[in-house]
């Protein structure tokens, strides 16, 4: 039996993991459930899987989940400093860090050094300090094991190919809900209109992200720390019917790819089960419903953030730091409805610009990185509603 802790359990990848475990009961147990605010949820989850602990991140809402699992032996807690406990409990056998940005970077840190296997949804960790956390998994002998679709088909092509050099990873994109528009189309996006991804349901933030494109630049620098290639190793196709899930292109000019429907489960599955391919009752891609698969460039004139993105990547350094923070701002003003759509590019444009950069940052640094860009993109964000 195989424990685990689902950090982030009430969202698009949370859910779905659950359902993979319930599926898989006889392989898989959990043993701790996290959520930032959605405390029904939590508590709904915890009645159901029965974990030994939950953690809420909101402290206002400790005491309602307390009273809800008052009954029960689950163990409550509440806060940022008690997800970094849980990760570490000698009854957890793997992490799954579902949980949204920045918020994933410490957690994942306190279970790699306490020797847990991460199966990582959270991108944002690897974008941020990429630099730290990879050879700190190294040192603990900890696996990495990728959850994104994009992440998880690369891994998947490389199972065997230890010893072949890779010449290039080519990541897919769906291109999003606003595929072959140009910016005067992009003007006066509403949120609703950016919230309809039309391949995948996920959270508001990675919704968002995708429709800009910038998912498909952070996964480029998660890609990056993954599987250690640099900027010019990576290229981003856009697959509209997002069926080929990613490629990798070997020395001798032989590419694999990995397919299938767009299911998340299918990753969550096989980064839980790793090194095992277990039974699952997914749908199956059947090549006689898709007569055509497309492949085209994508218009980064247009969605400038994957532009940012390579540009951060190559820089290195806090610079992907610095277009985190600021993109995890933008995103949450865009569905304020403080600034425009086109307007988060110039925001991340503009704090990659005036923050100060490091070439070698610690632990710290990163951590500084991100309050310092926070603050000077929301000067920024309120400058624009005066």
């Amino acid at each position: 039996m195989k424990r685990i802790a689902i950090l982030g359990s009430t969202g698009s990848i949370g859910t779905q993991a659950l359902d993979v475990v319930k599926q898989h009961s006889d392989v898989f147990s959990v043993t701790v459930l996290t959520a930032q605010s959605n405390a029904d949820l939590l508590v709904e989850q915890a009645l159901q899987f029965q974990p030994s602990h939950v953690v809420i991140g909101d402290e206002s809402k400790y005491e309602y989940v307390k009273q809800s699992l008052a009954g029960s032996s689950i163990q409550v807690m509440a806060g940022a400093e008690a997800l970094q406990e849980v990760v570490c409990l000698d009854t957890v056998d793997i992490v799954l860090t579902a949980l949204v940005g920045y918020a994933g970077l410490l957690p994942t840190v306190k279970a790699i050094k306490a020797k847990k296997p991460i199966a990582l949804a959270n991108k944002e960790t690897l974008v941020v300090a990429g630099s730290l956390i990879m050879p700190l998994a190294r040192e603990m002998g900890v696996p990495i094991l990728p959850v994104d679709s994009e992440h998880s088909a690369i891994f998947q092509c490389l199972m065997g190919e230890s010893h072949n050099r890779i010449e290039k990873v080519i990541l897919t994109a769906s291109g999003g809900p606003f595929r072959g528009k140009k910016r005067e189309d992009l003007a006066e996006v509403t949120r609703a209109q950016a919230l309809k991804h039309p391949n995948w349901t996920m959270g508001a933030k990675i919704t968002i992200d995708s429709a800009s494109l910038m998912n498909k630049g952070l996964e480029v620098i998660e890609a990056a720390w993954l599987f250690d290639v640099k900027a010019s190793q990576i290229d981003v196709v856009v697959h509209p019917q997002s069926i080929v899930h990613s490629l990798v292109q070997f020395e001798d000019g032989s590419i694999k790819a990995q397919l299938g429907l767009p299911d998340m489960k299918l990753p969550i599955q096989f980064a839980l089960g790793y090194p095992n391919r277990m039974l699952a009752d997914f749908p199956r891609f059947d090549f006689r419903d898709y007569a055509t698969l497309t492949f085209e460039q994508p218009d980064m004139g247009t969605f400038r953030n994957l532009g940012l993105a390579f540009e951060a990547l190559d820089k290195g350094g806090n610079l992907p730091c610095i277009l985190n923070a600021a993109n995890e701002v933008a995103v949450d003003a865009f569905l304020k409805d403080q600034i425009g759509f086109l307007a988060m590019s110039d925001l991340l444009a503009d704090c990659m610009e005036k923050g100060t950069f490091l070439a070698n940052p610690s632990l710290e640094d990163y951590i500084e990185t991100d309050q310092v860009t926070r603050e000077m993109a929301h000067v920024w964000v309120n400058k624009q509603n005066k």
